[in-house]
This record gives C-alpha cells, structure tokens and sequence, in this order.
C-alpha cells in the first residue's frame, strides 16, 4: 500500500470553507459573525438542528453563506440523522491536500471543494450514561459516528484543516484569524489537532468502559426478538 509523503505545505491556510455540526451550542452566536467578519466571502456548510441555528444567528445573510449539507453532497439526512456527513465529497474535502495533484483532480471531477475548518462537537454520551434509570439502548442511541469521523479526519490533516471540539477555543481561533488575515496558522492547527485526538479518545474510552460493564443479557431487556 502506497502512503502519500507531504513535503510542502503552507503555514498559514485561508478559511473559505467551514463545517459545523455540534451539539453543543454554546458561543455560536458570537463565533459564527466573527468568523464572517475574519473571512469576507466564507461558506458553511452545516447539518439539521445546526443548520437551523447558524440561520437564526444570520438572518437575511444566511442565503450568501449557508449551506446544507445535504444540499452540497446530494444525499438527505436518513430518518432520525442517523446518516448526515459520512459521504465521500465531504472526506474529500478534510483529507485533500494542497499541493497534490491528483487530489486537486478528485475535487475538480466531483465538484468538491477542500474544507478548511471543522467546528464538530460529539452526542452527549457521557451526559446520557450518567443519568439514572440509562437503558443500554438509550445510550447506544447517543454514540456518534459522524462526529468523530470528521473530526479524525480533520485533525490528521492538520497540515491544511483546522480541527475545532470545544466552544471554550472560539475566541482565541477568532483572534489567530484576525491577527493572520483569515488564515490559522500551523501553530493552531497542530494545537487544536492535539486537542481532537483526546477528544475522541476520551469519547470512545467512555463507551468501552460502559458497554464492558455490561452483558449481553442486560442489553437484551432493550428489545423485543423478531421470530424468525
């Protein structure tokens, strides 16, 4: 299997293409006009209950900047959310690098286009677990897989992706963009990638240590057998 070796990459990346997709939605009321006013000209793409708060926060400005995600891949969210960014224009979009031709090509024969930054908070699963009365099916209803796919994603590209999991880092990634003329800088990227990888790992601990505390039989209660 062939690995793709990077020698040349830029430090400091222009922001043009955003996605955000959180749960938590603390700070985006004042993260997303001055990400606007960082980065004249920028495009979001963003999900469901998301999509509908960037549009409450925009007003009038929303049709210039916003943009489903179902609308940029073509695919409708599945019932329930259950399928909403794992789609190939998407993980073209994180993992393509700049100065690579072939990947330059793939964007241009799927009319994608590279995703700069990636605001991506997960389910609360931990919030879930810690409830009383928690059933196993109420918590496996709250174990992401979009979220952190796009955020491992990201984050492995931190050459050219800014990978974003706490709204606690909105102002100091506002002042980088002022400060850098609407670009991040290597310097956060690699930070905040950092930052991501202990997220998910974190998130998939919390679901090991809680299915591994459980039986089978204990799952069982959740559902009724289909007879076969």
């Amino acid at each position: 299997m062939s690995i793709n070796t990077v020698e040349r990459i830029d430090d400091q990346v222009p922001v043009r293409h955003v996605l955000i997709s959180v749960s938590d939605k603390t700070g985006l009321e004042t993260f997303i006009p001055a990400l606007l006013k960082s980065c004249p000209g920028l495009r979001i793409f963003s999900t469901g209950g998301t999509y509908g708060k960037i549009q409450s926060i925009l007003g009038d400005d929303a049709d210039g900047h916003l943009t489903q995600v179902s609308d940029y891949t073509g695919q409708p969210e599945t019932q329930g959310g259950l399928v909403k960014t794992l789609d190939f224009k998407i993980y073209l979009g994180l993992l393509t690098e700049t100065y690579n031709e072939a990947h330059q090509g793939d964007l241009t024969r799927t009319s994608a286009v590279p995703i700069d930054m990636v605001v991506v908070n997960l389910y609360p699963f931990q919030q879930t677990i810690a409830q009383a009365g928690v059933t196993v099916e109420g918590a496996r209803g709250q174990i992401d897989i979009g979220g952190p796919c796009m955020i491992r994603a990201s984050a492995k590209n931190f050459i050219r992706v800014a990978s974003v999991v706490d709204p606690s880092d909105y102002a100091s990634i506002v002042d980088d963009l002022q400060q850098n003329g609407g670009h991040t800088t290597l310097k956060m990227r690699f930070a905040l990638a950092q930052k991501a990888f202990g997220h998910t790992a974190d998130y998939d601990r919390a679901i090991a240590d809680y299915l591994g505390a459980r039986t089978a039989a204990e799952s069982a209660g959740c559902y009724q057998f289909q007879d076969k």
